[in-house]
């Protein structure tokens, strides 16, 4: 399986434990994580072990709702760049942007917009091995609403939220959105679109023109120490939704020619079509483990046209079915 991508954890994870009523070095502790990680100027974290931090949050906190007290201490003071370049967004819709634009530099996420009518937000976290820690996925959840709220200084609600798995305990979380939230395929805010388009009182376009060009260098840091194929498999996570993309739409995302993508898998000894199934099989085989897709919608979802193309290639990589192997889970 390929590497996952390294995500920063800054000291300001201290301050938001801190404010949120959590011992952080009994974060750390019931993590299995470093003592002085919260000291480092810099330091990052592998998927697994980001998914640890938050498993250790949510034991040492003890509370099912620690989520809610995650999400309701963000603030201004939480000094990480891509959080304060979304604080200077001009309305929710611009930050939510800027989020999914820079989200390799927050977390082993995927956020997916929808503007129009009303702003839909959705987000996944495919990494393929194991599902991301509820916690983390409601406090994400929380996060975006306590931004929105912040910013506007309005108690805005979403009209829709969404969890992958049972909200308990209900009530607080019903309190705190606004709205019951609901069991879903994957985890989803959805707001009025007068809501998203709010202006922020937050707004700061000269602090977003100081932090833009420091975004965007860690952007090129993190995909120059990543193997082509890390990033080639990155690029299709986004992409596949919309149709197996051929390599030069690739390339092209990634910044280069075709050829040249070609060159660096080789040296990697890798080839297009290979990253392209190896990605959809991993993928295909966390949508069966992780979900209640029925393996129709995954084959959309892996950019197959036709249902019986993914079945076919289901079955060359495993030899059943993705029904039974769902039923192996």
């Amino acid at each position: 399986m390929a590497k996952t991508r390294p995500y920063a954890i800054l000291p300001g994870w201290r301050l938001l434990l801190r404010d949120a009523g959590i011992d952080p070095a009994g974060v750390l502790r019931q993590a299995g994580l470093p003592a002085d990680l919260f000291a480092r100027d810099r330091t990052f974290l592998e998927t697994e072990d980001y998914f640890r931090l938050f498993r250790g949050i949510e034991k040492e906190a003890n509370d099912p709702a620690v989520a809610l007290r995650l999400g309701s201490a963000i603030s201004m003071e939480i000094f990480d760049p891509p959080i304060f370049a979304a604080f200077c967004s001009p309305n929710l819709n611009a930050a939510l942007e800027r989020i999914a634009r820079y989200k390799a530099l927050i977390g082993p996420m995927v956020l997916h917009l929808e503007v129009g009518r009303t702003t839909a937000m959705t987000i996944d976290w495919p990494t393929l091995t194991e599902p991301a820690p509820a916690v983390l996925v409601e406090a994400e959840l929380a996060f975006f609403v306590q931004l929105a709220r912040i910013t506007t200084r309005e108690r805005i609600c979403p009209l829709e939220v969404c969890f992958p798995h049972r909200a308990e305990p209900a009530a607080a979380f019903t309190r705190y959105f606004g709205v019951p939230v609901k069991k879903g395929r994957a985890a989803r805010l959805v707001f009025r679109a007068e809501d998203a388009a709010h202006p922020f009182l937050t707004a700061n376009d000269k602090m977003w023109d100081v932090f833009e060009p420091e975004l965007r260098r860690r952007l090129s840091d993190l995909d120059r120490t990543a193997l082509t194929a890390d990033r080639v498999r990155a690029a299709l996570l986004e992409m596949l939704p919309g149709g197996a993309p051929p390599m030069a739409a690739v390339a092209q995302k990634l910044g280069t020619s075709a050829r040249t993508l070609q060159r660096r898998l080789h040296d990697e000894h890798e080839s297009y079509h290979v990253v392209l199934s190896r990605t959809r099989h991993e993928l295909a085989s966390h949508y069966l483990q992780n979900t209640e897709l029925p393996p129709t919608d995954i084959s959309y979802l892996l950019g197959y046209g036709d249902p019986n193309c993914f079945f076919r290639a289901f079955r060359a990589w495993t030899g059943v079915t993705p029904s039974q192997a769902r039923m192996r889970v």
